[in-house]
């Protein structure tokens, strides 16, 4: 069994891959459009103009892979309940990622040292998904 994470961006799927392709190094396994899928979406399912939007898309994050999709192209996305760690090598990486995914989002918790980790904060990027970004203890 195994559990991957879906995250829908109301319509901002692919300026958030780009985010994280820059960002977080992830790389794209695949990418469907609206447009290509097998089957005609139901009448009134998506709004016009919506073809060329994210249906389906993989990424992969070192040994991680997360789902993405422009969903139903509603609007802004809204993630709430939940972050997504990043465990980056040191605290330059951790600088690094942190201040990326800050700009157009806003810092939640400033990195800092912590019992657990020398390098920890927490951040919500332009989208709304929260990130908490960590240099392990073990790699300190």
């Amino acid at each position: 069994m195994k559990v991957e994470p879906y995250l829908f961006f109301n319509g901002r799927c692919e300026e958030a891959i780009d985010l994280y392709r820059r960002v977080l190094g992830a790389e794209v396994l695949m990418l469907m459009r609206n447009k290509e899928s097998p089957e005609p979406q139901p009448p009134g399912m998506l709004p016009p103009g919506s073809e060329n939007k994210v249906m389906h898309a993989s990424l992969r994050v070192g040994d991680t892979t997360f789902l993405m999709s422009d969903g139903r192209c509603t609007g802004e996305p809204s993630f709430q309940g939940f972050s997504l760690a990043v465990s980056v090598p040191d605290a330059a990486a951790a600088d690094r990622v942190y201040q990326a995914l800050a700009e157009g989002g806003k810092a939640q918790m400033p990195l800092t040292r912590t019992f657990f980790s020398p390098r920890f904060g927490m951040v919500t990027d332009r989208f709304g998904m929260g990130w908490m970004v960590i240099v392990p203890a073990r790699q300190a």
